[in-house]
């Protein structure tokens, strides 16, 4: 084994790649075609296997103000969502709580424009809450399980701790931590930056 090869291993026991997840939607099928007049076009992959940036893109309304050109990510999900950053929902005038992607229910709605139609939202907006996706592979190697919070130290220009840090662990999955842009503003983030969970 060279020690390239050494040194990559001992890496990826020890720290977890960062990720900065910028304001983004997830929409059904039935709302794709609503809004663009046929389903998701991948334009480019993710880090997340399966899961790809749309050629589309949509304008997010709010009472307060909009965004245009936001992201839209695909496949296709079973219910619309839009994940913002706090920044974000007090630009638009939408008091978005914290969650986990998926978890919806009683969050405030807002209204989805395309370039061949509108969605109205009824909920679907939220915060995403910070997180690591890792392999069941990795999650033993650090000694984490599924749905764990955790704390986590970044090594960036601005270091810092994380706290309420979720761990979710599928083999679907590719290991990487997601912060938002607040977040990743907040510890000065780029590209390539490492994370290391402490508990």
């Amino acid at each position: 084994m060279q020690y390239e090869d050494i040194v990559r291993r001992v890496m990826d026991r020890i720290f977890v790649e960062l990720e900065a997840s910028g304001r983004h939607v997830h929409v059904t099928e039935a709302q794709a075609q609503a809004l663009f007049g046929h389903r998701l076009t991948p334009k480019r992959e993710l880090s997340q296997p399966g899961q790809f940036l749309a050629n589309e893109r949509v304008t997010v309304v709010g009472p307060k103000g909009r965004f245009e050109n936001v992201a839209v990510l695909g496949p296709e999900r079973k219910a619309g969502q839009v994940e913002l950053s706090l920044t974000d929902t007090r630009t638009l005038g939408i008091p978005a709580p914290v969650r986990m992607s998926g978890d919806i229910a009683n969050t405030p709605g807002a209204v989805l424009q395309g370039e061949m139609g509108t969605v109205s939202l009824q909920e679907g907006v939220i915060v995403a809450r910070r997180h690591i996706h890792i392999t069941p592979r990795d999650a033993e190697q650090m000694g984490v399980k599924d749905k764990q919070v955790v704390r986590l130290q970044v090594y960036t220009d601005r270091p810092l701790i994380f706290e309420d840090v979720v761990v979710r662990v599928s083999p679907d999955f590719q290991t990487r931590v997601h912060l938002d842009y607040d977040e990743a503003n907040a510890c000065g983030f780029q590209n390539g930056d490492l994370g290391r969970i402490l508990s």
